[in-house]
């Protein structure tokens, strides 16, 4: 009698023993996780930039190579813009966080575009023609129109949703990005695209 006792005690310490050590190695691997991204890129801080947080990778990843169009229907892509720091919005003109934050995105570009910096907002709406009406609509000034009706770059970038926003360097890798609308006229995206820049002009 004794001995099934210990023999029952024996096997339910073994069973405690085991969950408790498959629950360790699950919290390990979530912990390890958690700050990974989708490119093997390990999150260093993130950053407040009005109700949305900018996610700063600890160093600048490769980015896949992809294309999209301009406003005269050539296609083009991320090396076109090498050189130059772009933040790079992917939008759509249904997306009702991406017509709140289209504004300030636009306000960006009128203070800090040039050929140091570009706001690139890229439409993934399947009928182009839909950002124009949708600029005017908006009083957008100073944005290009970008196009990707495909939505390949979407998946390329493997944005979970839009409004995504990538901030890329002049090198073309990416330094971080948001995902949802943010106040990107704000000081915190100033001091972003400064650090950006001062790495560039520091390689130059």
């Amino acid at each position: 009698m004794m001995k099934q006792i210990f023999r029952k005690t024996g096997w339910i310490a073994l069973g405690l023993i085991s969950v408790i050590a498959i629950a360790a190695a699950l919290y390990r691997y979530q912990d390890n996780n958690a700050s990974n991204n989708n490119f093997g890129g390990v999150l260093n801080v993130a950053i407040d930039i009005g109700n949305q947080r900018f996610m700063r990778w600890h160093t600048p990843r490769e980015l896949p190579a992809f294309s999209f169009q301009n406003e005269a229907g050539k296609t083009i892509s991320l090396a076109d813009f090498r050189g130059r720091v772009v933040l790079l919005n992917i939008w759509a003109t249904w997306c009702p966080p991406c017509r709140e934050e289209m504004p300030s995105l636009d306000r960006l570009n009128a203070k800090r575009g040039g050929p140091t910096f570009e706001v690139v907002a890229l439409s993934i709406d399947r009928d182009p023609a839909l950002v124009k009406p949708f600029y005017k609509e908006f009083n957008i000034q100073t944005l290009h129109g970008y196009f990707d009706p495909t939505t390949k770059v979407a998946d390329t970038l493997r944005i979970p949703g839009v409004p995504t926003t990538l901030l890329i360097n002049h090198e073309g890798r990416e330094i971080g990005r948001a995902m949802g609308a943010a106040a990107w006229d704000s000081p915190q995206v100033d001091a972003l695209i400064d650090a950006a820049l001062l790495r560039s002009s520091a390689k130059d």
